[in-house]
């Protein structure tokens, strides 16, 4: 039997290097696309190296899409790269939205003329809900975005329905809601949060400015949350997919967990400055993954405190080790 073979973008994102990992034990043959960047970071695939093929490519750049597909022929195309991080998006929203919006239509261009039989997983994001129209959030909710991020994954989401409406294709979109891990980003709140926890206790760091401690969130495992875009394009006929645990925490939750687990006292440490506040902020965001379960067998196998505890382990263990 042939191996499945694979194509992901932003595969050194978090998500992708988890991505990876779990389609390599399903024994696929993984490709990653990778921009040309004079600051190559890849140490989210480092353990990976001489098991996955890494390939340039841009998705600004609709030829160099299709000229990959050409050369690789995947079965499967996870499109993983953005400008994901929403703060971000309003110091660039132009640019988020060439890589978040006219990315994923630049990959389905290429696939419906290049490879149209690929099976195409997009990667759409709970902060196209923004201002909740109700709660909790489902695949029928409506979309009202609060930030150039959200706008433009909202875009990239309804171009893939219609792709798949109107070319056949086999386009899905998984409506995650926030994932983290060890391996977020440092400017993610989490990973800011039981980073500077883990330093706070080692010495290296004073304090932790924050923005608002009342913001709610549907935080989940990444790990559990790529075993269900791959569950997506199993499936028989294509459909979109809410991806969430279906509880809700706030940020001081989070910094109380994160604290404790280093035995400190979070209040004698953390400040608010008002310039991490985003300028339109999201409501309560919680997500309703019965879909995901009835018809993916899907279901979240780590808990909120449990992640927080995994993450500021983690971080103490790198920091220990002479990390960062």
């Amino acid at each position: 039997m042939t191996k499945k073979r694979a194509l992901i973008t932003g595969i050194t994102g978090q998500d992708g290097s988890y991505l990876a990992d779990l389609l390599l034990t399903k024994g696929y043959e993984v490709h990653g696309m990778v921009r040309r960047s004079s600051e190559e970071k890849f140490e989210r695939i480092a353990h990976l190296q001489g098991k996955i093929a890494l390939h340039q490519g841009d998705l600004l750049d609709q030829f160099s899409l299709a000229a990959l597909l050409s050369s690789i022929q995947p079965d499967e195309v996870y499109n993983l790269a953005a400008q994901s991080f929403v703060p971000t998006s309003w110091s660039q929203p132009v640019l988020t939205g060439e890589f978040t919006a006219l990315g994923a239509t630049k990959m389905l261009e290429a696939i419906r003329h290049t490879r149209p039989q690929v099976r195409f997983y997009q990667a759409s994001s709970s902060e196209m809900f923004g201002k909740v129209r109700e709660v909790p959030q489902n695949e029928d909710t409506p979309f009202y975005p609060r930030s150039p991020y959200g706008v433009a994954k909202a875009y990239g989401h309804f171009i893939t329905v219609n792709y798949r409406e109107s070319f056949n294709l086999f386009a899905v979109s998984g409506i995650l809601f926030n994932h983290e891990s060890p391996r977020r980003g440092l400017e993610f709140v989490t990973r800011k949060v039981t980073h500077s926890a883990a330093r706070i206790k080692m010495g290296l760091q004073e304090q932790l400015a924050l923005g608002n401690l009342d913001a709610k969130r549907d935080w989940g495992f990444a790990g559990d949350y790529v075993d269900a875009m791959w569950r997506m394009l199993q499936q028989e006929t294509p459909d979109d997919f809410v991806i969430a645990t279906n509880e809700t925490h706030t940020v001081r939750e989070l910094v109380e967990i994160a604290f404790a687990r280093v035995g400190l006292d979070w209040q004698k440490y953390v400040v608010i400055n008002p310039a991490f506040v985003r300028p339109a902020e999201v409501d309560l965001l919680i997500g309703d993954y019965a879909k995901a379960k009835r018809k993916l067998g899907w279901e979240p196998t780590v808990r909120f405190q449990q992640l927080v505890e995994m993450m500021v382990d983690a971080d103490l263990e790198r920091l220990r080790a002479g990390g960062r």
